[in-house]
């Protein structure tokens, strides 16, 4: 119940300010890393660093937090070097925040001409409910296990990816902005999040729920909105394609290209009866997306996204259900350009599977989906996927582990799913 005290008004806790949620890792770069925090009021905002073994820190740039941006803040720490791990506090107006875990954080380090790339891991999920009585539906709360961010924590992946819908705005949320910072401001203080947030580096994409209403598309109304806060509460290192809008971004961590992809910002409507034309990415980010695959070096192109893209079964806001023909041309062109190692990362359907397509060059790619994290789990899925892989589908609270590891050359890459107390439910090494 703690992250529903921290929402009361800051009058009732007096008048200095306090933590609200966060630390957060952002972004990791050789030479910055970006720390975010958010204060239950205005407040100064200050992160102090230091390489571990050294007594001197270095300081971040002193930020002032406000209603207007959410009290939130983004701390730039650059003064790291690469391949160092670092301590780090908070402090507000001047004064240490005591957290009951430790902070740290390790750079990406400097590796290329000099040595094989290193191993590291990536956590995955999407689907966070958490209750919130006063404006759930009636019944039982659609979240549950929250506890799966402590196991994920267990683990220390180097950095987790959220493949959308990582909080569930309500009907009291859609159309202002005090709505949309409410909800991200709920989620973000669940008190079992917090040594994840503050350990592990964070990257997101979005779907429906945390974008406007549920199947929302290109029309939503309030989509500068949308972006607005998801830029506020997020790390990435960009946002948006230039003079295109949306939240499409991307990174490399060591060896491997992610791309972040906006499922909902060009997407055309779900119920449209005409049959061409439908879009999902939109013309821009479709061929951005192309042109980055085919520019890529590495082993292994990770492909970020809301929603289901090799999945067969036309239902459910499936590639192949809302815009099959822009599906074909991006599969077709991933074909005739000979990309390979192109792995989807999906989310939304509150299940997890792995589908698989070889492609006609001998090229095979894959869509993981791992889904959900808190929010309800769906049925049994009988649905016709002609691609799943056999012994894939899980229908319970879950999360996915990367590992990406062995010499360039032969980079390998393998999956594993976790249940809510941390038990493997299943591993695959995915083959190129």
């Amino acid at each position: 119940m703690r992250y529903l005290l921290l929402l009361l008004p800051l009058w009732v806790f007096g008048q200095e300010a306090d933590l609200q949620s966060g630390p957060m890792l952002g972004y990791s770069e050789q030479r910055e890393v970006l720390i975010w925090v958010q204060t239950t009021g205005p407040a100064e905002v200050t992160v102090a660093y230091w390489a571990e073994g050294e007594a001197d820190p270095s300081f971040t740039s002193t930020i002032q937090t406000a209603a207007a941006t959410a009290y939130t803040a983004k701390l730039v720490a650059d003064q790291v070097s690469p391949g160092t791990t670092y301590e780090y506090y908070v402090m507000l107006n001047g004064e240490v925040v005591s957290l009951p875990y430790p902070t740290r954080f390790t750079t990406q380090p400097t590796w290329g001409w000099r040595s094989e790339p290193p191993d590291f891991t990536v956590a995955l999920g999407s689907c966070t409910y958490v209750n919130e009585p006063r404006y759930d539906r009636p019944g039982p709360g659609y979240g549950s296990e929250y506890e799966i961010f402590e196991t994920i924590d267990s683990l220390h992946p180097d950095l987790m990816i959220w493949l959308g819908d990582n909080m569930y705005l309500r009907e009291p949320d859609w159309y202002t902005r005090t709505g949309y910072f409410h909800r991200y401001t709920h989620t973000r203080s669940l008190p079992e999040m917090q040594p994840l947030l503050a350990r592990t580096f964070h990257y997101a994409t979005w779907d429906d729920h945390d974008y406007g209403p549920n199947d929302s598309d290109g029309s939503w109304i309030r989509k500068k909105l949308a972006k607005e806060t998801f830029d506020l509460f997020w790390g990435n290192l960009t946002s948006g394609l230039p003079g295109n809008g949306g939240i499409t971004s991307t990174f490399r961590y060591v060896d491997t290209d992610f791309f972040l992809l906006d499922n909902r910002s060009f997407r055309t409507p779900n119920g449209m009866l005409r049959e061409t034309g439908k879009t999902l990415l939109g013309e821009t980010q479709l061929e951005w997306l192309i042109q980055s695959l085919i520019f890529s070096d590495s082993p292994w192109k990770m492909v970020c996204i809301g929603g289901q893209v090799l999945n067969t079964y036309r239902g459910a806001e499936t590639y192949n259900g809302l815009a099959p023909e822009e599906r074909e041309y991006l599969l077709r062109r991933i074909t005739e350009e000979n990309i390979s190692g192109v792995v989807f990362l999906t989310g939304d359907r509150h299940h997890t599977v792995l589908s698989s397509l070889e492609l006609p060059n001998g090229n095979r790619i894959y869509d993981l989906t791992i889904s959900s994290l808190t929010a309800g789990t769906g049925s049994s899925r009988d649905e016709e996927n002609a691609l799943r892989v056999a012994g894939t589908l899980l229908v319970e609270h879950n999360f996915g582990v990367l590992t990406f590891s062995g010499p360039l050359s032969e980079r390998e890459l393998a999956v594993r799913v976790y249940g809510t107390d941390g038990v493997l439910r299943w591993e695959r090494v995915l083959e190129r």
